[in-house]
């Protein structure tokens, strides 16, 4: 009896912890702070070190813009939340519902951005993400930035989006402080340059990718019908346990007031506490699920229109090798060459060089196959917004020449939020032969054109020609047989 006493005790404790071990700002997608997505990653993989006869010979970064604030979109439909809820409180006392079931936050809320004409900007917190990066990117690969500043030594490239633009500069001081002489930080003046949003094919591919702009209003219906029963179901036991009349809507508009008051505020008691630990876990993997049928490996339109970054991303390789085999002189080549952009450039990219994949869905992919959605919780998956792409979340790639007998002289590895991950098209290493790298992982995408994969005109225009051929072919056919059938008659 005693026995069976400490076994309930052992697990109504264990059940007691697990639920006090819940935090829901480790579940919000890709609106996860940087800090906490690093906490949460739960990749097992463990990178041997770097091999002493290697040193790194150039770096490339591609970074999402940090934290920031809800934009103008999202403002109003919490404003129009805040409206909905005083209209539901207001029913529920004509009726003469009991009110003590209702939480005393949600009566009389009014949204923290209530009268904002603006967002979308970098808060002070996302500036301290991008430049405490900027420290230890520094820090992580002295060799690399012990040469005096010049803007084609290490280029700094970005969007022309505020939010990724002040990301940039943000990195940039964290990565250049103490090596000028403005002001008692001892800061320098860096440049910081971009291409035309209406032209941005290597940062916001996606924004000039007419064909994608395309697919993705198409599958937008679709996404929606995979995310409605998850919502109908929680939206039924938030009406049961509060007695409020929500409707879908407004229950989508709650997580989202979620996600912003946990990630952006630090507040986690008031609309978060609506949902269960199983209720978050839900609605953040419909948010996946949206996330990898339209921006990951859902398709491979999503990824490939990315072909113009990952071929800079070689190219400047290449280019770090070519010096190194003619013997530049330092400070006459680039070392690093910084990117900012967005969550819709972060995570096509690591699509394009087969992050979070095991190796026989690399294959399917290789060959334009279309993998699984990530399995619904209590499953796990390795495809989680907080993971693959939260604020500030990035991907390196640090090209390292080696001096080693009988193996290849460079070696690439790639961090995804500064660790070391696997890399399915490298049989599971993080530190890759450089030609390996190029012919297994790049090359089945760089095969492709950027312009035929996203210009519509085009592809119509060749579906039309197509259509008027097969017209014309089948009309001579009939005019063919109808010629027969005449000759026949006449015999």
């Amino acid at each position: 009896m005693n026995i069976i006493i400490v076994i309930l005790f052992f697990g109504i404790t264990q059940f007691s912890n697990a639920d006090e071990a819940f935090d829901v700002r480790k579940h919000l997608s890709t609106v996860s702070r940087y800090a906490v997505s690093n906490d949460i990653s739960a990749n097992p993989f463990v990178s041997s070190e770097v091999p002493d006869q290697c040193t790194p010979l150039h770096l490339n970064l591609v970074a999402r813009h940090g934290t920031r604030a809800p934009t103008k979109k999202k403002i109003r439909e919490l404003e129009a939340l805040a409206a909905q809820l005083e209209v539901l409180v207001h029913d529920a006392k004509e009726q003469k519902q009991s009110l003590e079931k209702i939480p005393a936050w949600l009566a009389g809320w009014r949204s923290p951005w209530k009268g904002k004409l603006t967002g979308g900007e970098l808060i002070s917190e996302g500036e301290d993400e991008l430049y405490h990066l900027g420290i230890r990117v520094r820090e992580r690969f002295p060799d690399l930035f012990s040469d005096e500043y010049h803007p084609d030594v290490y280029s700094i490239k970005t969007t022309q989006v505020p939010r990724a633009s002040a990301s940039a500069v943000a990195f940039g001081m964290g990565l250049f402080n103490e090596k000028g002489k403005l002001g008692p930080g001892r800061h320098r003046a860096f440049a910081v340059t971009s291409e035309s949003r209406a032209s941005d094919i290597v940062l916001r591919f996606h924004d000039c990718c007419q064909s994608y702009k395309a697919f993705r209003k198409s599958q937008e219906p679709n996404v929606d019908k995979l995310k409605e029963p998850v919502l109908n179901d929680i939206t039924r036991e938030l009406v049961r346990q509060y007695g409020l009349n929500f409707t879908k809507q407004d229950v989508s508009s709650l997580w989202f007031l979620c996600k912003q008051e946990a990630s952006l505020l630090n507040i986690t008691n008031q609309a978060c506490s609506l949902f269960s630990p199983s209720e978050v876990s839900l609605l953040e993997w419909a948010d996946d699920l949206e996330l990898f049928i339209l921006k990951g490996y859902g398709d491979s339109l999503n990824y490939r229109m990315g072909v113009p970054l990952l071929e800079d991303v070689v190219q400047s390789m290449e280019q770090a090798i070519k010096a190194k085999e003619e013997g530049y002189a330092p400070g006459t080549y680039e070392k690093a060459r910084m990117r900012f952009a967005h969550a819709e450039t972060l995570l096509p990219f690591s699509c394009l060089i087969g992050l979070f994949l095991e190796e026989s869905e690399f294959e399917l992919i290789q060959r334009e196959q279309r993998l699984e959605l990530p399995p619904k919780p209590p499953k796990n998956r390795n495809w989680r917004g907080g993971i693959v792409a939260p604020f500030a979340g990035n991907n390196m790639l640090i090209l390292y020449s080696c001096q080693m007998d009988n193996s290849s002289k460079y070696f690439v590895q790639v961090l995804h939020n500064e660790r070391p991950i696997a890399l399915p098209g490298c049989h599971g290493s993080s530190f890759c032969p450089f030609e390996v790298f190029k012919e297994r992982i790049a090359a089945p995408h760089l095969k492709h054109d950027y312009n035929m994969l996203c210009n519509v005109m085009e592809q119509t225009q060749k579906n039309f020609a197509s259509s008027k051929l097969s017209q014309i072919l089948n009309w001579l056919l009939s005019l063919r047989n109808a010629g027969s059938s005449a000759k026949k008659v006449e015999l």
